[in-house]
């Protein structure tokens, strides 16, 4: 058996088009990237339904979770250096919590499933929860490997994930307003849909993070780039991961499950045979083992033969996704939602089920967390350390953070079958001229009218 603690000599590289070089030093981080649990995630998507809008971004949580890594790796290799616990035993950051950092790096997003987000809202799982069972299950690779650092260290890992190890200065690598997770993704996402939105000086904020006894603060000659990365965090989310035509996808994937979802319960049958990975779930009776089973790939192979359905909404809805036909949206107020009745009997006199081809979505909703520095919770506050190591919450010393804390930015959204639109020249507009014209006269300029 191959000794956890052990350097690699010489070390491994990852080739990685953000980091250029991801280097592998120690067995254990090698022996869980080797895992079958964390090969899975080369199966899965990091943006999921986003990819239908920005076509490149195919990129995996398997790369994603690589970057983690590499970040919390080069910060723990800064703070041993500059800012080690034996020259400043209050403030320092101690090495011995260097394996645990980097093993929560690299498996913070082991329990995400396919299109995450959509399929946890439908069949109720937790891809945190899931992370947590993977890492302290006996069943699993990665607990067995991470057991030989020491018998309590996969619960010590699970710990940092949950935010209950001890160490702040650990968990806050790992989940806080300026953490490994994020820095990465949004740099990585930033790179593969093609944008700028995402970018900033990650070199200068990596030279400015510093530990302190409660966590993790930045130098305020540094403020600058701290500034640049909300910046880059707010675009990003308006325009990228808030986008309309990616968030009709996720309504049609939305949609589609919970179809299935029904007809399983009416006639088991057909998904036994054409979709049994996904039986345990329509059932609502599955295991960590089924879990482990699903992929981007299991769900898009369901859905190829749920085209062939005898139901023709099922069937509809899967070729909707698969073939990219995104629903059409258009904002409402509080003013104008009151008209989206009118709107909804207009889809059903074309003959489209309302449950099953419309939808309000707000961006709201969506799991976003921008700057909130006066709320009570573990990611809300951003530390700037003077020269004196006093602390000054970010907002406070920068009238551009200032301007931007606090608010809450979106959009509310009607989702309908992009028919409705149809122009003269369609086959369906002869059929519902009327209904087609009149709820076109309700709308301009993307927006429900107010009469």
């Amino acid at each position: 058996m191959k000794d956890p603690l052990k350097k690699l000599v010489p070390e491994k590289v990852f080739r990685d088009p953000i980091h250029k070089y991801i280097h592998v030093e120690d067995q254990l981080i090698l022996d869980l990237i080797n895992s079958k649990e964390f090969q899975r995630l080369r199966r899965i998507k990091q943006l999921g339904t986003t990819s239908f809008t920005f076509h490149a971004a195919e990129h995996s949580r398997f790369g994603h979770s690589l970057g983690v890594y590499e970040l919390t790796r080069r910060i723990c290799n800064y703070f041993n250096r500059n800012y080690s616990i034996k020259d400043d035993p209050i403030n320092g950051w101690d090495d011995n919590e260097r394996l645990v950092a980097l093993s929560a790096a690299l498996l913070h997003d082991l329990g995400h499933g396919p299109y995450s987000h959509t399929f946890e809202g439908i069949f109720k799982t937790d891809h945190e929860a899931f992370t947590i069972d993977i890492i302290t299950s006996e069943d699993t690779e990665i607990n067995q490997i991470l057991k030989q650092v020491a018998p309590d260290f996969p619960e010590k890992v699970a710990s940092v994930i949950s935010k209950d190890y001890s160490n702040k200065q650990v968990v806050q690598l790992i989940s806080s307003q300026i953490d490994a997770d994020r820095m990465d993704y949004l740099l990585r996402d930033a790179y593969y849909t093609g944008t700028e939105y995402g970018t900033f000086d990650l070199t200068r904020i990596l030279r400015v993070i510093r530990p302190y006894e409660n966590g993790i603060a930045f130098q305020a000659n540094g403020m600058h780039a701290v500034e640049d990365y909300i910046v880059s965090r707010y675009q990003m989310y308006m325009q990228i991961y808030f986008h309309p035509v990616s968030r009709g996808m996720e309504v049609i994937l939305d949609h589609l499950l919970n179809r299935g979802k029904f007809l399983y319960k009416a006639d088991s049958s057909f998904f036994e045979s054409h979709s049994p990975l996904l039986i345990p779930f329509l059932k609502n009776d599955y295991t960590l083992s089924d879990y482990l089973k699903l992929d981007d790939g299991v769900l898009n192979t369901a859905f190829l033969s749920w085209m062939d359905h005898s139901d023709t909404t099922l069937s509809d809805l899967a070729k909707r996704f698969l073939h990219r036909h995104p629903l059409k949206s258009v904002t409402f107020n509080e003013e104008t939602k009151k008209r989206i009745p009118e709107l909804t009997a207009l889809i059903e006199e074309v003959g489209f089920d309302a449950t099953n081809y419309t939808a309000i979505n707000s961006s709201y909703d969506l799991p976003y967390d921008f700057y909130h520095p006066a709320e009570n919770k573990h990611r809300t506050q951003i530390e700037l350390m003077e020269g004196d190591g006093s602390l000054m919450e970010l907002s406070k010393a920068s009238d551009l953070v200032a301007a931007l804390a606090g608010q809450t930015k979106g959009d509310r959204r009607f989702y309908f079958p992009k028919e409705m639109l149809a122009s003269s020249s369609d086959q369906s507009y002869t059929l519902f001229e009327e209904q087609i014209l009149l709820f076109n006269q309700m709308i301009h300029n993307g927006a429900i009218k107010e009469n």
